[in-house]
């Protein structure tokens, strides 16, 4: 008598997991600044740009080794990070704390040699993303502004990587979106783990889902009043693609109306994944992105 077994997942393929490269779709972020002041055609911009989205991509990965080595137990009671090459004992927890190591040396030095202000602000993500594991994440409100913020701190080092002024409009906009998709976050989460949710992350026991859905309503609100006093701003500001920024609000307003939809039934807690997967949301954001691209390189 034969007894099947899965084969045991390889250490490589641990650790390519565990280095979680489709979240590193979030650091596209980097370009937005570049993007929207129309200088993502100039050959400097765009190397300073993907320099920067490379330290972003190595930063991320090292504290997701780090924050999966710290949260051991607690990710092995969970449901789905119970299958976590760390959590699942693939990976070693030494051996992930000297790549997460080496991965944190790469992006630190590779940030300052792109520009010192960029290098700071790597330093200031990674002192973020390390308050969160150790302290934010355990504190409700707290938790979702680190996560947050943590979103934005990619879109200024654009800035910071390329040498541009970073926008009002650009800070606030970027700040209420990021605000809106990590409460979607946390209500998905909460949804998720139904009544272990307290056990396995003690912040969301603070969250109702009444207060999730006021909070989701204060943040896309917010998003998209300031998409458009920033859309309208920039069409004064033009010359020729005033019509075009003006018309960017439409398929901008389908996608957060979309994504709102979308978190209602329950899929928001894993934003990565929601936005590669759902058709409409991806057809929203191309034709956004068509439009802004054309007003930008119009005006």
């Amino acid at each position: 008598m034969t007894t099947d077994t899965a084969p045991r997942p390889s250490l490589l393929g641990g650790i390519v997991r565990e280095l979680r490269p489709k979240q590193w779709i979030k650091n596209v972020l980097v370009f937005a600044a570049p993007v929207a002041a129309g200088l993502f055609d100039n050959r400097d911009t765009d190397l300073h740009a993907l320099g920067a989205f490379g330290c972003f991509c190595a930063a991320a990965s090292a504290t997701y080794l780090l924050n999966d080595a710290m949260d051991l137990e607690s990710d092995r009671r969970h449901p789905v990070k119970k299958n976590r090459p760390i959590a699942a004992g693939i990976v070693p927890v030494g051996l992930a704390y000297v790549l997460a190591i080496v991965l944190l040396a790469i992006a630190i030095s590779g940030a300052f040699l792109i520009r010192r202000d960029f290098g700071f602000t790597i330093l200031a993500y990674l002192a973020l993303t390390t308050m969160y594991s150790l302290w934010l994440k355990h504190m409700p409100i707290l938790d979702i502004v680190a996560v947050a913020a943590g979103f934005v701190l990619r879109a200024i080092g654009g800035a910071t990587a390329t040498g541009l002024p970073i926008s009002e409009w650009f800070f606030i906009v970027t700040s209420f979106g990021a605000l809106f998709m990590v409460t979607g976050k946390r209500a998905g989460e909460r949804a998720e783990l139904g009544e272990d949710a307290a056990i396995i992350r003690p912040a969301l026991a603070a969250y109702t889902p009444q207060y999730l859905n006021y909070l989701k309503a204060v943040f896309s609100a917010g998003t998209l009043i300031t998409y458009c006093l920033w859309a309208f701003a920039s069409a004064q500001e033009s010359t020729n693609g005033s019509v075009l920024f003006q018309l960017s609000i439409v398929p901008f307003a389908i996608a957060i109306l979309r994504y709102a939809l979308l978190l209602e039934q329950g899929k928001g807690a894993e934003p990565e994944n929601l936005v590669l997967s759902d058709r409409t949301l991806l057809i929203a954001g191309a034709i956004w992105a068509t439009i802004y691209a054309c007003a930008v390189y119009a005006s």
